[in-house]
C-alpha cells in the first residue's frame, strides 16, 4: 500500500531531524577533542615535553595550615609561626653523604646528627622528603637558598611549626604536636599521605590530639619542574588545600592563668564550671610545663628533670589524678540516704567520738564526739558518725548509684588525654575485682570517701555543680568550630526532691558561714556572693590501733608524702548558684586550710571578672590577701584584645 504524500513528507522530516541532531553530537564531540588536543599541543605542552624526556614533572604534598585555638573570649592560646627548614630527597640527590657534607658548611649540623640523618635517608623511601633541619635563622635559611643549584635534591621551605603563646597555663588542656611517628602510623589503618612528609606535626596529647582530624586540614598540591639532578627549576602548578578548623574553648585565659599562678608552689588541681551550661572556665593542673619544648624538641636533661619531679607537672591531675573524695563525699551519701527514707531532714545520730562494728572500731574526726546533730549539722561540722550510722541502713549500692547520678565514677566525654572513670564500688564490683564479699566495714568507709571509693577534681566538680542547679549538667570544654556555636546539651532534672537538695545545700552553707562551720576561714564577706562549701581530708596512710592509742602522728610531723590530701568543693552565689569548683591540693593536709583558701579565690575571680576586690574578704585577712595577690604573675587583663578571633 503506498504512503500518502501527507506521511512521505512526515517521514523525510524525521530523517532530518535526526541527521541534523547527530551531525551535532558529532560536531560538539570533534569540538571537545580539538580543544583539549589544543591545550596539550599548545598550553601545556611544556609539561608534557618534560614528561615525556624524564618524568621530571613531580607532585608535591602542601601542608595544610593547622587550625587555631582560642579562648572563650578570643584570646589566641594555640597559634602558628614560620618556620625555616630544608629538607632532601633520596630519589634526586646524586651522593647523599656529599650532599649532607656540604650542608653542614652552610648551616650548624654536629658530626652525630650527620650520622643519624644519612641512616634515616636511606631508611625512608627515595621519594620521601626527610627534613635536614628545621627553625633555621634567616641567615642560615638564605644561605642553602643561594646555594640549592649545587645542592641536588634539597629543598629549602618556609613552613608553620605550632607555638604555645601561654606555656604551661594550657599545657595539660591543650595538649602538645609532635612529628609523627611510626608507633603513630601503625595505629592508623589508612593514614592520610600528609603523615608521610618528614616531622609533619600530629596533636600528641590533649584537644590537639583529641581534634586532630578537624585540626589539621586538607592538603594542597603544588606541581614543580626538576632537572636531571633532581633539582627543582620552577613551579608548574598549585592548589591550596583546605586550612584545620579553628576552635573555641570554653576555657577563660585569665581565670586560667590566675588558677596556675595561685597554686603555684603546690602540687594541686583544680576546675570551676558554669552550673547553668557545663561550660569548663578553668581546669588547672600544677606543677605544669611548656609545651613549646615537645614542639622544638626536649632535650633528654629537660625530659628528666619533668619525669624526677615529685610533684609530677606531666601528669594531668583534673582528669588522670583520682583520690579517696574524703568527707567531700558526705553530701552523695546524705542525698542517698534522704532518697532512700532511712533519714528525714530532721533526724539526728548520736555521734560519741566513734561507733564499734565487728570488733573494730571506727573512729570520728573529732575525738570527743559531736553530739547529736541532724543533716545540715553533719556537714557543717562534718560528723563522720553521722554517716557511718546511715550508710549501714541505705547500703553501698544505692550510695554509689548516687554517686553516678552525681556525675562521679562516670567517664565524662572530654577531649583531654586519660580521663578516669573514677570508682564508686558496689558489692558485685569487688567481687568481680578481688573474689571477696563486701563487708560492712568497706560501706562506713566508703560513706565518707575513703576506701574504694575514687574520684578526680572534675568528678567533684560536676558533683558539686549538679548538687548546685539540680539538673544533670555536663562538662564541656568545646564552645564552637569555625564559629559556629557547639549546642548546649539538654540537662534533665536529676529527679530528687528540691527539699533533699536544699537540705545538703544549705550544710553546705553552714560549713562555711556557720559558727561552727569547718571551713568558716573561707568565708566571702560580700553577702551577693555568699558561698557554699564542703570540706575533705583524704587519708594516704593508715592509722594503726598502735599508733592511734599513743596519739596519731601530725601531717606536719609526717614527710611531705605521707600527709593527707587537702580537698574543697564549693559554688557560689548559694542563693543562686553561678559557678562551682573543686581544688585539691596533693599532701596538703587539711582541706579547710590548704583547699577552702583557692576554692574562694578562684570562685570570687569568676565572679568579679578579674582580681577579687578586697572587700569580699573578711577585714581581718585583707592585708594578707594583697600581699598574696601582690605577689601572683597574672596575665596581662587587656590580652583579650590581642588575641584575635575565630573565622566565621
Amino acid at each position: 500500500m503506498r504512503k500518502s504524500l501527507k506521511d512521505t513528507q512526515a517521514s523525510r522530516s524525521s530523517i532530518t531531524r535526526r541527521g541534523l541532531l547527530l551531525g551535532g553530537a558529532q560536531a560538539a564531540i570533534i569540538a571537545v577533542l580539538a580543544t583539549r588536543m589544543r591545550r596539550m599541543q599548545l598550553e601545556q605542552a611544556d609539561e608534557y615535553r618534560l614528561l615525556a624526556e624524564g618524568n621530571s614533572v613531580k607532585i608535591r604534598l602542601i601542608p595544610p595550615v593547622r587550625g587555631l585555638i582560642y579562648d572563650r573570649n578570643g584570646v589566641l592560646i594555640a597559634g602558628n609561626e614560620q618556620n625555616y627548614r630544608v629538607t632532601i630527597t633520596r630519589e634526586d640527590a646524586d651522593d647523599v653523604d656529599r650532599v649532607v657534607s656540604d650542608l653542614r658548611r652552610l648551616i650548624p649540623i654536629s658530626q652525630s646528627d650527620a650520622e643519624a640523618l644519612v641512616t634515616d635517608i636511606r631508611r625512608r623511601p627515595p621519594t620521601a622528603p626527610v627534613t635536614v633541619a628545621d627553625r633555621l635563622s634567616w641567615e642560615e635559611f638564605s644561605r642553602v637558598a643561594v646555594n640549592t643549584p649545587a645542592l641536588p635534591g634539597v629543598s629549602p621551605e618556609v613552613g608553620l611549626s605550632r607555638i604555645y603563646p601561654h606555656g604551661p597555663d594550657f599545657a595539660h588542656v591543650l595538649g602538645y604536636v609532635g612529628a609523627v611517628s611510626d608507633y603513630d602510623l601503625s595505629k592508623i589503618e589508612n593514614p592520610d599521605p600528609l603523615l608521610r612528609i618528614p616531622k609533619f606535626q600530629i596533636g600528641k596529647t590533649g584537644v590537639e590530639a583529641k581534634e586532630e582530624e578537624e585540626l589539621r586540614g586538607k592538603a594542597g598540591q603544588r606541581r614543580v619542574e626538576v632537572n636531571s639532578a633532581g633539582r627543582e627549576m620552577r613551579e608548574l602548578g598549585r592548589k591550596e588545600g583546605d586550612p584545620g578548623v579553628n576552635l573555641q574553648l570554653t576555657l577563660d585565659t585569665k581565670l586560667q592563668n590566675f588558677a596556675h599562678e595561685r597554686m603555684k608552689g603546690e602540687s594541686a588541681a583544680a576546675v570551676v564550671m558554669d552550673v547553668t551550661n557545663g561550660d569548663i572556665l578553668a581546669i588547672a593542673s600544677v606543677p605544669s610545663f611548656d609545651p613549646n619544648m615537645f614542639v622544638r624538641g626536649i632535650s633528654s636533661s629537660e625530659y628528666r628533670v619533668l619525669t624526677e619531679d615529685d610533684h609530677r607537672p606531666l601528669a594531668d591531675k583534673t582528669v588522670q589524678g583520682l583520690y579517696p573524695p574524703g568527707s567531700t563525699y558526705k553530701v552523695v551519701t546524705a542525698l542517698a540516704a534522704l532518697e532512700a527514707g532511712v533519714i528525714t531532714p530532721e533526724s539526728t545520730v548520736y555521734c560519741p567520738g566513734y561507733i564499734e562494728m565487728g570488733g573494730r572500731r571506727f573512729h570520728c574526726w573529732k575525738h570527743s564526739g559531736h553530739g547529736r546533730v541532724n543533716v545540715i549539722q553533719s556537714l557543717e561540722q562534718s560528723c563522720d558518725v553521722f554517716y557511718y550510722e546511715v550508710s549501714q541502713k541505705v547500703g553501698i549500692d544505692a550510695i554509689s548509684a548516687m554517686a553516678r547520678r552525681m556525675g562521679v565514677g562516670v567517664r565524662h566525654d572530654l577531649p583531654m588525654s586519660a580521663v578516669a572513670e573514677g570508682l564508686a564500688p558496689t558489692k558485685e564490683w569487688k567481687q568481680e575485682r578481688y573474689k571477696q564479699d563486701w563487708r560492712i566495714g568497706d560501706t562506713i568507709n566508703s560513706s565518707i570517701g575513703q576506701g574504694y571509693v575514687l574520684a578526680s577534681p572534675l568528678h567533684l566538680a560536676v558533683m558539686t555543680a549538679r548538687l548546685a542547679s539540680g539538673r544533670s549538667v555536663v562538662p564541656r570544654l568545646i564552645r564552637a568550630k569555625d564559629g559556629v556555636e557547639v549546642p548546649v546539651p539538654e540537662a534533665p532534672p536529676l529527679g530528687l526532691e528540691e527539699s533533699w537538695l536544699d537540705h545538703v545545700r544549705s550544710g553546705m552553707i553552714a560549713v562555711v558561714n556557720g559558727a561552727h562551720g569547718t571551713a568558716a576561714r573561707a568565708k566571702i564577706a560580700m553577702a551577693e556572693w555568699k558561698m557554699a562549701g564542703k570540706s575533705g581530708t583524704s587519708q594516704v596512710r593508715n592509722i594503726s590501733a598502735a599508733e592511734r592509742a599513743r596519739g596519731v602522728i601530725s601531717n606536719a610531723q609526717l614527710p611531705w608524702n605521707r600527709r593527707d590530701h587537702a580537698l574543697f568543693v564549693c559554688f557560689a552565689p548559694a542563693d543562686n548558684p553561678k559557678y562551682a569548683a573543686s581544688v585539691i591540693v596533693e599532701h596538703g593536709s587539711g582541706g579547710s586550710t590548704a583547699a577552702a583558701p583557692i576554692a574562694r579565690d578562684l570562685l570570687l575571680f569568676a565572679l568579679a571578672g578579674g582580681l577579687p576586690p578586697l572587700e569580699a574578704y573578711p577585714s581581718n585577712q585583707r592585708s594578707a590577701v594583697k600581699a598574696r595577690f601582690d605577689a601572683l604573675d597574672l596575665v596581662d587583663p587587656d590580652i583579650a584584645a590581642q588575641g584575635g578571633k575565630s573565622r566565621a
